[in-house]
């Protein structure tokens, strides 16, 4: 029985990632302490298993993220270079490799955040369309059309400023948590296509579409 080959569209060789092996160089103020995690947590990855059994504190002028991550991972921290070097037990497990990239980049963030924080830029188009601060900033008001009052609680760790009504800015250390509550508040009116009005997050745009005439 012949062995069928598979036409390639192109004959430039696939080339791997390397994101996990690349350093993570951190500045003077950036402190990185790798402790034990008591009891160990068990997270469930596709049909497998991940044991959290350490976790990464990076401390900064910003604040700080704690990280739980895998115990097949290894975070050595170089004092004198001030870098941090992301290793795995096996590079050809799959999922330890699909995960070293994964963990490098969420530490890459973190320390990112701790040092300058991240941020979210909100705006409101339509007509009315505005948020407003309420508590002392602890709570983001939103006014787009609906009939009902509408908005959200300013969670831990997260700040919001509105350096005017229709514009929005979070800002934290932990870019995911910064993101998600971006996430949340533009949940209650997504940019519609017809008209364009929606709460918009960062550089998003749309594409119109044209009315339905009958």
């Amino acid at each position: 029985m012949s062995l069928i080959k598979r036409r390639l569209f192109t004959s430039t060789a696939y080339v791997s990632s390397h994101v996990g092996s690349a350093a993570i160089f951190l500045t003077p103020e950036t402190n990185v302490r790798i402790d034990s995690l008591i009891p160990p947590m068990i997270i469930q990855k596709s049909r497998k298993y991940l044991k959290m059994s350490q976790a990464v504190s990076i401390t900064g002028p910003k604040g700080e993220i704690k990280m739980p991550v895998p115990d097949f991972v290894h975070v050595d921290v170089n004092t004198a270079g001030q870098k941090l070097n992301i290793t795995v037990d096996d590079a050809s497990n799959k999922l330890q490799k699909s995960m070293w990239g994964t963990i490098r980049s969420h530490i890459n963030n973190h320390v990112i955040g701790v040092n300058e924080g991240h941020l979210a830029f909100l705006k409101f188009v339509g007509t009315g369309y505005r948020a407003q601060l309420d508590k002392d900033g602890k709570y983001v008001a939103i006014k787009v059309g609906a009939s009902i009052p509408q908005g959200l609680d300013v969670p831990n760790g997260i700040k919001v400023t509105l350096p005017v009504p229709t514009s929005l800015i979070i800002e934290g250390c932990d870019k995911q948590q910064v993101m998600l509550f971006a996430a949340s508040i533009r949940r209650f009116h997504p940019p519609e296509p017809y008209k364009g009005k929606g709460i918009y997050v960062n550089e998003e745009t749309i594409k119109l579409k044209n009315k339905k005439i009958k």
